[in-house]
């Protein structure tokens, strides 16, 4: 099995199937002559054969989003948002590069933007990933995805009303209110009014309406909800995190809490 096979096939699960499947597969069609996702399924069956049985990493787990899943769907919706406002941009290609360095390194970082340059010439249908994705995928890290999506559109320092509209989609078919959808897309912009869109809350919130969604925002954005997906992936959840804390304390310095 190639280097490239074991990347791919380490720690996925539902990914290989639907159409996250065929969308890897034409991917790495553009740059693997006669490759056949149906054949690799097959191949990563017999390599996980010889895998330790107690290792979670090459075990399906129904309740927990593997890390391997995780990453396939955010190539996937990540094509997908780049291409909403129909140009490729190079800030935006860079941004997805050195997430990807960040997260994973070189070597993987190199080997999951090459999937990512092949997904972005497919055309893929975002309500069929993302049905596929809610189906398998926790509240929890439906949400970091979502957060991964708004930094892609913003990091060539503009975000055009179709990214928005592209990603507020998808977060209707991953069945992410929108109350989560302001929260997360409030993170990206500067406004007077941002911390309180961030703990889902309005500018007239009483004081103790104010702790309260604090602490239920503490609680629903805690890294520790997305452990399962490897450290790789943390970081994000970290940056979200921050954000709940800082919009928190703005809010107290204005109101002298």
């Amino acid at each position: 099995m190639s280097s490239f096979s074991k990347w791919l096939g380490a720690g996925l699960g539902f990914t290989l199937g639907g159409p996250i499947g065929a969308a890897i597969g034409f991917a790495i069609g553009s740059f693997v002559d006669g490759f056949e996702i149906d054949g690799f399924k097959q191949e990563q069956i017999d390599y996980n054969k010889d895998r330790p049985a107690g290792n979670s990493r090459y075990t399906r787990r129904n309740v927990n989003t593997q890390s391997g899943d995780f990453e396939m769907s955010l190539l996937v919706l990540a094509s997908i948002v780049i291409k909403s406002d129909g140009k490729v941009d190079k800030r935006e290609l860079e941004f997805v590069r050195s997430q990807f360095l960040s997260m994973y390194g070189k070597e993987r970082a190199n080997s999951a933007f090459k999937l990512f340059k092949g997904m972005v010439k497919k055309d893929i249908s975002a309500r069929q990933v993302c049905i596929q994705i809610r189906e398998h995928m926790s509240h929890a890290s439906r949400l970091q995805l979502l957060h991964f999506l708004f930094g892609i559109a913003k990091a060539d320092e503009f975000v055009s009303e179709k990214e928005v509209d592209e990603i507020h989609k998808i977060a209707g078919y991953l069945y992410i209110n929108s109350y989560d959808f302001e929260s997360i897309k409030a993170m990206f912009y500067d406004s007077s009014e941002n911390a309180y869109k961030i703990l889902e809350i309005d500018k007239t919130a009483t004081n103790d309406e104010v702790k309260t969604s604090y602490r239920k925002m503490v609680k629903k954005y805690h890294p520790d909800k997305l452990q399962d997906l490897g450290e790789e992936h943390l970081q994000g959840a970290k940056e979200k995190f921050q954000s709940i804390q800082d919009a928190y304390e703005k809010i107290k310095n204005e109101r002298g809490l």
